[in-house]
């Protein structure tokens, strides 16, 4: 107990300074006004103009925390590529394992930044229809393994079994 005491004592005495004064704090005083408020945004999970959506993410989501919802309205970003629907990831089922960024066909073949982020997709800048256009050279191996996410759950499904 007493040397607990002493403990305590030290601590404070060490800390005083940065206790009562917050001198070494590093969160700026904006951010602390809107925790204390509760008016904090979460951080954007997905890249909605950029977003070509495949619902390839969706597909390769092992939990189901990313679905796909419908747009308003189409839009077509290139010739033949219509886009109709936008990812939305659900953080509460989420467990961070990247899949849906990693399938992001952006991202695994075009080699740009992936449209969703399970932690916060950052600015994201670049002209998908340029992206798309311009030719690429992908090893079919990789190609046909990237396809089987972007069409359907059967990867996940045969790693299921094979793990049980």
């Amino acid at each position: 107990m007493k040397n607990l005491l002493r403990i305590l004592l030290e601590g404070a005495y060490t800390n005083i300074k940065r206790i009562f004064f917050a001198a070494d704090r590093v969160t700026d005083m904006e951010l602390r006004k809107k925790i204390l408020t509760g008016k904090v945004e979460p951080t954007p999970k997905v890249a909605e103009i950029p977003c070509i959506g495949c619902g390839g993410c969706a597909n390769a989501c092992p939990t189901g925390a990313v679905q796909m919802k419908d747009l308003e309205k189409p839009i077509e970003i290139v010739e033949g590529l219509i886009k109709k629907q936008i990812p939305v990831l659900d953080s509460e089922k989420c467990v961070y394992c990247y899949y849906c960024h990693d399938f992001c066909p952006l991202y695994a073949l075009f080699g740009e930044p992936g449209t969703i982020h399970p932690n916060d997709v950052g600015i994201v800048e670049f002209d998908v229809k340029e992206v798309i256009e311009k030719p690429v050279k992908i090893p079919d191996e990789k190609l046909k393994f990237i396809t089987q996410f972007l069409s359907d759950k059967s990867i996940l499904e045969r790693e299921k079994t094979s793990r049980e």
